[in-house]
């Protein structure tokens, strides 16, 4: 067998080591655990428990521990965690003990014996969450940032990418449009991120967030002595911006008087100090962002007609969540991603928790979503979370029995992916579906590698997956030739 041959069996083959000491207790946990389908190994004390660990690698699954193991248990634990792959440990207690082993560090679950099959299942998988979460140490890929990013393959999510694709490079104003929690400041990071002004600073302001009073001076800064308080020159927004981005989010609840000001510095690209007559240049982009209908607050008196034009040279109208369903399983395994990445836990929803958020009105829009996520993964860290999870109010009016809930249907962009959209159709007579998922697989990693120019790592984040776990899937297909460019 070659040595590509065993990495992918042991990749396959993933293991659950019993340090348990208890021959009666580890006869049963084994036939258990093989039955879910994954091997066991047996260790007698801490020595055989390192050699183990050091010989499977990232293909143990999880170690389980028991009082009748030869060793302390916080030392069998501590011989766990020196490890290189630091798998998760699983502790067997005596029922109604769960409470005397709190649960920190590795230890990420108990194990009363016996044991339900459901339990034990997901008790593995939630090992499977943890592994994957806290692996990625050493790992050459770039971190996730959701503000540089717009989740989504919908026809709205793909039509803004394209708008900001077509003004990102110019020096337009843009004006951002939408409800709160929409993601306004998500665009406005991206078209900055994407524009030539990328190098320089891109400086947000809040202009509902300032009183009127002393906004003036929050944005084009003030000299010393200018008012009482000021007892040191001090530079605006405008000024720490220069030759960047200034993002006025919430433009709409910016007062009159400040509104003629912030319109005479569109016109001339001047301005003074407050309390001095020194005029200041400025080169700064201007994208701006409101919830509010400035049309309607034009006739209403509260915003100027001039100003808006001035604004309104080039519009992006972001939708509600609520519009644009097909994006929510995107969008939730980006929030998770970011929570992994800031080393904050992890967590994991069924599809059919996942169709249910689909379901939901959210008024409060991604804000609202990301909120949930992150209290689901303080909730159940490392778990896997279903319909019944779910606070109240995500699952009003669901029959959390009902079998007929159904993802919505996800538009892909148009890369050549029929194989992904007839992914759910099984025609009449039957399909090899191992052979179908393969090559469902190898159509994906094709098209992110075309995406990424070629780079292993760049096709990886894509993917969602490790780079060493993609290098092993061109391995498995194929898909290295000595003629292609595919940078590993």
């Amino acid at each position: 067998m070659s040595q590509d041959e065993l990495t992918e069996n042991r990749q396959k083959n993933t293991c659950v080591i019993l340090a348990n000491g208890n021959p009666e207790h580890d006869a049963y946990l084994k036939s258990v655990i093989e039955f879910i389908d994954y091997s066991v190994e047996t260790a007698a004390d801490i020595p055989a428990l390192k050699s183990r660990l050091e010989s499977l690698g990232d293909a143990c699954l999880a170690v389980i521990l028991g009082r009748g193991g030869a060793g302390d248990l916080d030392a069998l634990r501590e011989a766990v965690a020196g490890t290189a792959c630091k798998p998760a440990v699983l502790q067997v207690v005596s029922p109604g003990d769960e409470q005397a082993t709190p649960l920190s560090g590795n230890l990420i679950g108990t194990i009363e014996i016996p044991t339900r099959y459901e339990i034990l299942s997901n008790l593995l998988h939630k090992a499977e969450v943890y592994n994957e979460a806290n692996r990625t140490e050493g790992e050459s890929c770039r971190p996730l940032e959701l503000f540089r990013s717009l989740s989504g393959n919908s026809r709205s999510t793909r039509r803004i990418t394209r708008m900001i694709e077509q003004v990102a490079d110019s020096d337009a104003t843009v004006l951002i449009l939408g409800e709160s929690g929409t993601g306004k400041e998500v665009v406005a990071r991206k078209l900055h991120y994407h524009s030539l002004r990328r190098g320089k600073h891109f400086v947000p302001v809040n202009c509902g967030a300032i009183p009127a009073d002393l906004l003036e001076s929050e944005l084009f800064g003030h000299e010393k002595g200018a008012f009482t308080g000021a007892i040191s020159s001090r530079q605006g927004r405008f000024e720490m911006a220069e030759g960047g981005t200034l993002f006025l989010d919430e433009i709409g609840d910016m007062s009159m008087p400040m509104q003629v000001k912030l319109l005479r510095v569109l016109q001339e690209r001047s301005f003074e100090r407050v309390g001095s007559n020194k005029t200041i240049h400025c080169n700064v982009r201007i994208i701006a962002a409101t919830h509010r209908n400035l049309e309607e607050a034009i006739k209403q008196g509260t915003f100027r007609e001039d100003l808006y034009y001035r604004l309104n040279v080039f519009p992006i109208d972001m939708p509600p969540l609520r519009e644009r369903v097909e994006d929510i399983p995107l969008l939730i395994t980006d929030l998770i991603s970011r929570i992994e990445n800031e080393k904050r836990g992890s967590v994991r929803l069924t599809p059919a928790a996942v169709a249910v958020l689909c379901q939901y009105r959210w008024p409060g829009n991604v804000r609202e979503l990301a909120n949930l996520i992150e209290r689901l993964a303080i909730l159940y860290p490392y778990g896997v979370v279903d319909i019944k999870d779910l606070p109240e109010k995500f699952r009003a009016g669901v029959d959390i029995g009902s079998a007929s809930i159904d993802l919505p249907q996800v538009t892909l962009a148009d890369t050549g992916g029929d194989a992904v959209r007839n992914a759910a159709r099984l025609p009449h007579g039957g399909i090899d579906l191992k052979e179908h998922l393969s090559h469902l697989e190898q159509d994906l990693i094709r098209q992110a590698l075309d995406e990424s120019g070629g780079v292993v790592a760049h096709a990886a984040k894509r993917l969602k997956m490790r780079r060493t776990t993609l290098v092993e899937k061109l391995r498995k297909y194929g898909m290295q030739r000595g003629n292609e460019s595919t940078v590993i």
